[in-house]
């Protein structure tokens, strides 16, 4: 009796150690895993939205689909100041050869070049933000395909996988579909109307570009933390509507932003984890 007792207990104590083995390589493979961007950064819906408050650094994120108007003017700015900026294309801007050459030297200058969904497609409803619009299926065929004509260019995923939704419109479920792609979802920073510079005279939302630069600086002077961490989303190119044109303040807006001590990273340099 006493050794089938013996028995048992070294049966138990077996399992034990099985358990507690199983546990401590759980817990080691845990802290081998890259810590969530969402952790660290501030996140709506699983897209990361700023970078780190606490630092003077922003990034300034350009996005495009049909036009490129403002492309060189754009591109001689940075270079100008010696700024590395980040931009968004779909493969329509990719596939353009209209927009190749521009392309081709952004990416020369060192610029990040990322995926902007290859069709532009809406990808949920704009009242019911639940509400989706594409399959997963659709979704991964439209991503899949902007990034083959990245690829083009010999900009591989590895390189660009901070994904920005297209019309900068999304909710949780495209942001798990996007990590399932290996890929991080990410926003522009809300607060200033930076965005609106789409805009045309006949729109209701309509804002001219003094009235965007204004809430760009307003918004640094009362926010506590001013611009640290924004990304600063501008369109590269827009309808012939607009002659009022946003990125012609592109000058004067790094002069300001510069003289208050923001330092411009791109964008995987400003959400890189520490």
């Amino acid at each position: 009796m006493k050794s089938v007792i013996n028995f048992s207990y070294t049966i138990l104590l077996f399992f034990c150690l099985i358990i507690f083995t199983s546990s401590c390589s759980d817990s080691s493979k845990k802290l081998d895993t890259e810590i969530e961007p969402c952790t660290q950064f501030d996140c709506i819906q699983g897209a990361v939205v700023r970078g780190d408050s606490t630092r003077k650094n922003l990034a300034l994120i350009f996005s495009g689909d049909s036009f490129a108007d403002g492309g060189d003017h754009i591109q001689s700015v940075l270079a100008e100041y010696d700024i590395k900026a980040s931009f968004f294309f779909t493969g329509n801007f990719y596939r353009n050869p209209e927009f190749r050459d521009l392309i081709i030297n952004l990416n020369d200058d060192g610029h990040y070049l990322g995926a902007h969904s290859d069709r532009h497609l809406l990808y949920n409803d704009w009242e019911k933000r639940d509400s989706l619009l594409v399959t997963y299926s659709e979704f991964t065929e439209d991503v899949t395909n902007n990034y083959k004509e990245m690829e083009r260019f010999g900009i591989k995923k590895e390189a660009a996988q901070y994904y920005l939704p297209p019309y900068e419109w999304y909710n949780s479920t495209i942001a798990s579909w996007t990590d399932s792609l290996g890929l991080q979802l990410i926003n522009m920073t809300y607060g200033t109307l930076s965005h609106a510079d789409y805009t045309i005279p006949q729109m209701s939302n309509y804002r001219d570009s003094d009235e965007i630069f204004e809430s760009i600086i307003e918004y640094e002077s009362k926010d506590p933390n001013g611009l640290n961490g924004f990304m600063l989303l501008i369109h590269i190119g827009t309808d012939p509507k607009r002659t009022d044109k946003f990125y012609r303040k592109l000058e004067p807006l790094i002069t300001e932003l510069r003289s208050k001590q923001y330092e411009f990273v791109r964008v995987d340099e400003l959400l890189k984890i520490n």
